[in-house]
């Protein structure tokens, strides 16, 4: 199946692993997203029981949220911009010190129709995870479909890379 047929089956089911994962560490998750625009803390609050791990989740799309709420700094997003490997990395960071959380999440990325340029087209995603104490992880993507599917794409990318965060 082509990661851009994500179902929503297929993301209940990697939200109940991850969740499963979560409870057996004794884990809390943030998110801190903005082209997903909180669907990752949808599907995780989705499964039963979600409030033994699941802290909390926060949407920022805005340049000023993404500071106010996440505390990324003026100057990595005035050289960086929204959608950056830096930006993703204070991101995730951010969400672990404004929440209680253990494990953290974050995604940032251009899901379309516009906004894409020459060197970030659309579909372009960072997401960076990281565990309280330790350093941050980000990665890459360059997603295909149309703007649904660049973000269910994103959200499934996401928990799967939380494991990594666990491991």
């Amino acid at each position: 199946m082509p990661d851009s047929a994500v179902s929503d089956d297929d993301l209940r089911q990697l939200a109940t692993s991850v969740g499963a994962r979560l409870r057996e560490g004794h884990h809390m998750l943030v998110t801190a997203e903005s082209c997903t625009g909180g669907w990752i803390a949808k599907v995780m609050t989705d499964i039963a029981g979600s409030s033994e791990w699941f802290d909390c989740g926060m949407a920022a799309y805005s340049y000023e949220a993404k500071q106010a709420l996440l505390g990324v700094s003026p100057q990595t997003l005035e050289v960086h911009g929204a959608v950056s490997r830096e930006t993703a990395i204070e991101m995730v960071s951010g969400a672990l010190v404004h929440s209680g959380a253990s494990v953290a999440v974050a995604v940032t990325g251009i899901a379309g129709p516009g906004g894409g340029s020459a060197d970030k087209p659309v579909g372009t995603v960072w997401i960076a995870w990281k565990r309280r104490g330790g350093y941050a992880r980000a990665e890459l993507f360059q997603f295909d479909g149309d703007r649904d599917a660049v973000r269910r794409q994103t959200v499934a990318a996401a928990l799967r890379g939380i494991d990594g965060a666990l491991a």
